[in-house]
């Protein structure tokens, strides 16, 4: 595997319009945030995977998944609390009848 800062991820990652394309991307994006911001748990995991996968020659994924998790710290899924609706028209087994 390659090495260095130059490496594609696989899916580019959109974030404020603009797209991070390569580790260097990702790396300038997370030391551009704001002292505040660049100092949370999961920007500091972010940038920790961006630098092993540069210097090591991991898999892109690796620190792709960490900006994309640091992008999203704040969404929380919208939970249902019924689940998953029934489906009333369902058909019988023989067996059940």
């Amino acid at each position: 595997m390659t090495k260095g800062w130059g490496r594609p991820f696989e899916e580019p990652i959109a974030v404020d319009g603009r797209k991070l394309t390569t580790l260097r991307d990702a790396g300038e994006y997370i030391a551009a945030l704001p002292k505040k911001e660049h100092a949370a748990p999961e920007w500091q995991a972010a940038m920790q995977a961006l630098i092993l996968v540069a210097e090591s020659g991991g898999p892109t994924m690796l620190a792709r998944i960490g900006v994309v998790r640091a992008l999203n710290r704040h969404f929380v899924p919208e939970l249902n609390p019924k689940g998953k609706e029934p489906h009333w028209g369902r058909r019988k087994l023989k067996r059940d009848q």
